[in-house]
């Protein structure tokens, strides 16, 4: 830190997910000292503007995390598991998008509006969420403090922007009938297409995150949840048909009342209106969207939801950089590190 600014990195920047970090931390006014962008070989050598200015990506080596405050990942299984730990070795703070610290217990696992006091307990990593799992756990907030949640049913719609890069791009060479690709089972263009699976139960890889996401961020270890999870052929956004049951009674209105009061949430509810949350609606802002809100009587307390939200900004970026907004608000940049 350097006169209450810091120096961040941003590790994995010529991705989506990485480009992203950097207009986030530029639009937020993140109090950077200095941005060192990093990336793999096929990107080094690319720059990126930031602030006005023509950044270069580098590789990593072995000194790339001396003087650094904050580490934004977002490059993979293999960066995630070699380069973190010799970044919060260095005495920088990894704030981790992908999936492989998410369930180690000693790493928090964090959504800002949700569980903001999990970053008190970091050791020098600390893990972004799964992009379908941080917008839900912002909706299902302030219905678990208000009415008690009982079980979840989800269904979510994402967009094939959360495979990266390779994903819009599979999509588009498909559309554009350039995609021959024989040994392909299942396109993405006009279809519908799951995560992959790599067991016999039958979940996909995304479906068993979610699930063990959401009751480690909420705390809820045994909270029944069914989740399928599907991608669409669409290039922003993820969207979510959320099923919810309470201990306690529910209203159309009191549901409005308690979303509208949750920071991060705008419900878009009127459907008489046509009014309601879209993808092409949320893309490039930073809420989580709420609407076609109404009572399941099929059961005796539910109601069921629609959940909308950027998985670029909210689902990844955004959260990562209010993360380290957290780091900053609480000083918590003493740390000892268990990798």
């Amino acid at each position: 830190m350097i006169d209450g600014k810091y120096n961040i990195t941003v590790v994995g920047a010529g991705g989506l997910v990485g480009r992203t970090m950097v207009r986030v931390l530029e639009e937020r006014k993140f109090p950077v000292n200095e941005l060192f962008l990093f990336a793999t070989e096929r990107s080094a050598g690319n720059k990126l503007n930031y602030n006005g200015k023509e950044i270069e990506i580098k590789t990593i080596n072995e000194d790339s995390f001396k003087n650094i405050d904050i580490a934004l990942f977002s490059a993979g299984k293999k960066a995630s598991m070699d380069e973190a730990p010799l970044a919060a070795k260095s005495g920088c703070i990894v704030i981790d998008n992908g999936s492989y610290w998410r369930m180690n217990v000693q790493v928090p696992l964090v959504v800002p509006e949700v569980n903001p006091d999990a970053v008190q307990n970091h050791k020098g990593i600390i893990a972004n969420p799964n992009c379908s799992t941080i917008q839900l756990v912002v909706a299902l907030k302030p219905i678990q403090e208000h009415f008690v949640l009982k079980r979840v049913v989800v269904s979510t719609y994402q967009s094939i922007s959360g495979a990266g890069q390779k994903g819009v791009d599979k999509l588009m060479s498909e559309i554009n009938d350039k995609d021959n690709n024989s040994n392909q089972k299942h396109k993405v263009a006009f279809n519908t297409v799951f995560h992959e699976f790599v067991d016999d139960s039958g979940f996909s890889i995304e479906e068993t995150k979610m699930l063990n996401e959401i009751r480690k961020i909420m705390s809820m270890p045994e909270l029944p949840l069914a989740v399928t999870c599907v991608r669409l052929p669409t290039l922003g956004g993820h969207g979510e048909s959320v099923n919810i049951e309470t201990e306690k009674p529910l209203s159309v209105p009191a549901l409005r009342e308690c979303l509208s009061s949750q920071k991060g949430i705008t419900v878009i509810d009127n459907t008489k209106n046509d009014d309601y949350p879209t993808p092409q609606l949320a893309g490039d802002t930073d809420d989580v969207y709420v609407g076609r809100i109404r009572l399941d009587n099929s059961v005796k307390n539910g109601a069921y939801l629609w959940v909308v939200s950027d998985n670029l900004r909210k689902g990844a970026a955004t959260n990562a950089v209010q993360i380290a907004e957290l780091l900053v608000e609480k000083k918590l940049f003493e740390f000892k590190t268990f990798v």
